[in-house]
C-alpha cells in the first residue's frame, strides 16, 4: 500500500481521490482548510488541517508519504483564483519536494489540451470568460513544470472538457496533450473513472514529469 497525501481532500475531484484511496486500502492522510468537511470515518484515515499556502506547512503535513496527491483548487468564485493557484502550487512544490517525498500527481485542467493541432481547449472560446483567470493559471503551472522542474517527479493529469459525478466504468481511454473525444462529438469523464486513473498512476506508475489526460 501507498502512503497518500492528499491535499484539497474535501473537494468535488477530492473527495472522489479520497473515496477510491480508501477503498483500495491505501493509508491517507487529508490535508485540507476546514478539517469539518471532510465526514468520511476510515481507520486508514487521518485528517489534518493546514495551509497550503505555505511550503512549510506543506513539508510538515506530507512528511512520511509516498506520493503527495493535490486536487488544490482556491474556489471558482475566489476573485484572486489566479494569484492564489500560482502561488500555492509553488509552495506545494517546494514543500513537497523539502518533505524529500520524489512523486507529486496534481489534478489538471482541460483548459490547455489540444482541441485541434494548433489550438487549446481555452483558446476556442468555449469556456466562459468568469473561469478563465483559473484555467490560464492552471496552465501556467503545467508550463512552469514542464520548463523549470527537474528534480520532482510531477505528473499532471487532464481531465476531458467535462467532468461530472457518474457511474465508475473501469473503461476509458488515455492520451497526451490532445483531448479526447468520443465518436459522439462530446469529450467527458465520471469524476469516478477519473480518480481510478489516478489511483492507478499513484500505484503504478506510467508516467514521469508529463501531462497526460483521459476521456470516454
Amino acid at each position: 500500500m501507498k502512503k497518500i497525501a492528499l491535499i484539497g481532500a474535501s473537494g468535488f475531484i477530492g473527495s472522489a481521490l479520497l473515496k477510491e484511496a480508501l477503498e483500495r486500502g491505501h493509508p491517507v492522510t487529508a490535508i485540507v482548510r476546514h478539517p469539518e468537511n471532510i465526514t468520511v470515518v476510515d481507520t486508514n484515515l487521518v485528517v489534518k488541517q493546514g495551509d497550503v499556502m505555505s511550503e512549510e506547512t506543506v513539508e510538515r503535513l506530507t512528511a512520511g508519504a509516498d506520493v503527495v496527491i493535490s486536487a488544490y483548487n482556491p474556489g471558482w468564485t475566489n476573485p484572486n483564483i489566479a494569484a492564489d493557484t500560482t502561488f500555492t502550487y509553488r509552495s506545494i512544490i517546494e514543500g513537497v519536494k523539502k518533505a524529500g517525498i520524489p512523486r507529486l500527481l496534481i489534478v489538471g485542467g482541460a483548459g490547455s489540451l489540444y482541441a485541434e493541432p494548433d489550438k487549446r481547449v481555452m483558446d476556442t472560446g468555449a469556456i466562459p470568460e468568469s473561469f478563465m483567470p483559473g484555467v490560464t493559471a492552471l496552465a501556467e503551472v503545467l508550463y512552469r513544470l514542464q520548463k523549470d522542474e527537474h528534480q520532482l517527479d510531477w505528473v499532471f493529469f487532464s481531465p476531458a472538457r467535462t467532468i461530472e459525478p457518474g457511474e465508475k466504468k473501469g473503461v476509458y481511454r488515455l492520451g497526451k496533450d490532445d483531448l479526447i473525444v468520443h465518436e459522439t462529438g462530446t469529450s467527458s469523464i465520471s469524476v469516478e473513472d477519473y480518480s481510478v486513473a489516478m489511483l492507478n498512476e499513484a500505484e503504478f506508475p506510467q508516467h514521469h514529469m508529463e501531462r497526460f489526460t483521459i476521456g470516454y
